[in-house]
C-alpha cells in the first residue's frame, strides 16, 4: 500500500442499510463524486440483511440457520437443504441489484462457487468425524465462521462490480481466507491484502470478516465486523472511522418519544460510546472501539441516507462543555436476579462463584448492585439460561434465597452528569409523571444513572426523562446537545 496516512477514511456499513444497494450508490458510495473525489475510501461492508441469519441461526428469534442445523446431530441433511435455500436467496438478491444480465451472472458464480465450496468442505467433515477419533465439536467454531464468511463475500464482491458498472475504479478485498493455506494474524491478514492496494486511485470494498489468528468469532460472534473496521483504521493509518447506519444516533429512540423531539447528537467522546454499548445501542463494539481510541483516530456515526449530515463525531478527548444529559436509553426485558445469603456477611467468594456461572452460561451482565447479604445482577439472556444459573447457585449454597424478576432498565447518559443535580431532577420527573422506581444506580463516576422500573413503565419512563433531562434544558435556554449538521 502506498503511503496514504491520514490522507484516508475508513467506513463501514451495516446490512440492514447494504439491503438497500441502489440508495446506497446514490448516496455513500458514489452520489455526486468525481474524479479523486470518489477515492480515499475503504468500505468495510456487512452481509445483506437477513442472510447471516439464514446461515448461522436468526439473532433475535433463534431460529436454526445451516449452522445450528449442522451443528445437531440429529439434524441429518437438513442443514443442506437450508443451503440450497441461503443460495437461492442470495440469487435473488443478484436479480434485485443488478439489471445487466452478464453481471447478474457473474454475481451468481461466485456465491455459487463459495456455497458449493462450502457444502463440499462440511460433507468432508461429516464423514470425518463418522470416525471415533475426531469430534465434530472441535471443528464446530471454523464451520461457523466459514459459513457466515458467505455472506460478507457476497456483499462485498457485488459492491464492488456495482461500483465498476458505474464507472468506479473499485476493487474487491477478500479478507475471508477462502482456500488459504495460512493462518495470519488479523493486523498482518490487512497489511498483507493491502500491500499493493492505493486508495487515492481505486476504491477498496472489503469483506466485514476477516479469517486470522485471532478467530474473531470466538470472541466478538457477529460483532466481527466492527472489529475489521477498526484493525483496518489503525493499520493504514486512517484520518476518521466512519459508521454508516440506517439512522442517526440520537438522543433516544425517535419510536419512543417522537421524532419530532430527538436530538441528533453532534459529537460525544468514547467513554458514552462504551455506555451505549452496555445497553445494547451500539454506536460501536468496546473492543473495536479500544483500538481507535489508542490510535487517536476518530469515530463518526453517520445516517447513511442523508450523506450531507455530518453526524455524531466520537473521539477520547472530547469532554463535555457543560454538565448535561444526553442520550436516554434502555433495555426493556431485563432479568433482575437477586442472590441473597445471611452467611454472606464478611465472606469472600460469593461474588466470583455467581460470576463464575453467568460467564459459563453466557449471560450478558448489564449492572450490579451489592450490600451486606445481596447481590443482585441485571441480566440479558434466554429465561432458559438464566434458570440454569439459578439451579448451579441453587445446588452450590442451599441456604441462599433467589429470586428472579422482570424488569426495565432505563439508562441517563452523558460525558458529564454534573452533581446530584441530575439524581435530584430525574426523581422528580419521574415523581411528576406518575413512575415509581424500583432501583437507581447512580454512581460517583458521572457519566450515566440507571433507573430500574416496572417493564409497562419503560416507554413512559424513557419520555418522562427524555423531556425533563433533555427536551426542558434545551428549550430553557440551556446548551444544546448537537453540533449544526
Amino acid at each position: 500500500m502506498t503511503d496514504t496516512k491520514f490522507a484516508h477514511t475508513v467506513e463501514k456499513i451495516g446490512g440492514t442499510s447494504m439491503s438497500r444497494t441502489a440508495e446506497l450508490l446514490d448516496t455513500v458510495l458514489k452520489g455526486n463524486r468525481k474524479g479523486p473525489a470518489l477515492y480515499n475510501r475503504i468500505f468495510v461492508v456487512s452481509a445483506y440483511a437477513g442472510i447471516t441469519d439464514a446461515l448461522l441461526e436468526h439473532k433475535k428469534s433463534g431460529e436454526p440457520g445451516v449452522y445450528s442445523l449442522f451443528a445437531r446431530a440429529e439434524g441429518g441433511w437438513a442443514w443442506g437443504d437450508a443451503l440450497t435455500g441461503v443460495l437461492e436467496r442470495m440469487y435473488a438478491l443478484n436479480r434485485a441489484i443488478f439489471s445487466d444480465d452478464m453481471a447478474c451472472r457473474t454475481a451468481d458464480q461466485f456465491v455459487r462457487e463459495r456455497v458449493e465450496g462450502v457444502r463440499s468442505c462440511l460433507i468432508d467433515l461429516t464423514r470425518l468425524c463418522s470416525f471415533g477419533h475426531f469430534q465434530l465439536e472441535q471443528h464446530l467454531l471454523s464451520v461457523r465462521e466459514m459459513l457466515s464468511s458467505l455472506g460478507e463475500a457476497q456483499s462485498a464482491f457485488n459492491t464492488s462490480l456495482l461500483l465498476d458498472l458505474a464507472g468506479v475504479n473499485a476493487r474487491f478485498v477478500d479478507l475471508t481466507g477462502w482456500r488459504e493455506d495460512r493462518q495470519l494474524t488479523l493486523d498482518e491478514t490487512i497489511a498483507q491484502a493491502f500491500a499493493d492496494v492505493d486508495p487515492s486511485r481505486e476504491l477498496p470494498i472489503v469483506t466485514g470478516y476477516a479469517q486470522c489468528s485471532e478467530v474473531l468469532m470466538g470472541t466478538y460472534d457477529r460483532g466481527y465486523s466492527e472489529v475489521t473496521l477498526s484493525r483496518l483504521a489503525v493499520v493504514t493509518g486512517a484520518r476518521e472511522a466512519i459508521i454508516h447506519k440506517e439512522f442517526h444516533l440520537s438522543s433516544a429512540d425517535p419510536n419512543v418519544v417522537g421524532a419530532d423531539v430527538v436530538r441528533v447528537i453532534g459529537e460525544t467522546n468514547y467513554d458514552v460510546a462504551d455506555q451505549l454499548s452496555n445497553m445494547g445501542m451500539e454506536a460501536i463494539h468496546p473492543r473495536a472501539a479500544k483500538g481507535l481510541r489508542q490510535a487517536g483516530i476518530p469515530l463518526r456515526v453517520k445516517n447513511a441516507f442523508e450523506p450531507e449530515h455530518d453526524g455524531t463525531l466520537i473521539r477520547a478527548d472530547l469532554d463535555a462543555p457543560t454538565p448535561q444529559v444526553e442520550i436516554i436509553t434502555g433495555l426493556k426485558n431485563v432479568y433482575a436476579f437477586e442472590f441473597h445469603d445471611p452467611d454472606m456477611v464478611g465472606v469472600k467468594g460469593y461474588d466470583a462463584k455467581i460470576l463464575d456461572a453467568l460467564r459459563r452460561h453466557k449471560i450478558w451482565i448489564i449492572s450490579k448492585t451489592s450490600n451486606a447479604n445481596t447481590i443482585t445482577h441485571f441480566l440479558k439472556g434466554s429465561m432458559q439460561a438464566v434458570k440454569r444459573v439459578e439451579a448451579d447457585l441453587s445446588d452450590a449454597f442451599p441456604s441462599a434465597e433467589i429470586q428472579l424478576r422482570k424488569v426495565s432498565l432505563v439508562s441517563a447518559i452523558g460525558r458529564n452528569l454534573g452533581d446530584a443535580a441530575v439524581l435530584t431532577k430525574a426523581i422528580g420527573v419521574l415523581a411528576a409523571a406518575g413512575i415509581q422506581p424500583l432501583g437507581v444506580n447512580d454512581l460517583i463516576r458521572k457519566v450515566d444513572l440507571q433507573v430500574i422500573v416496572d417493564p409497562a413503565d419503560f416507554e413512559a419512563t424513557l419520555s418522562a426523562l427524555h423531556k425533563g433531562l433533555i427536551e426542558d434544558r434545551t428549550s430553557a435556554g440551556q446548551a444544546p446537545l448537537h453540533a449544526a449538521a
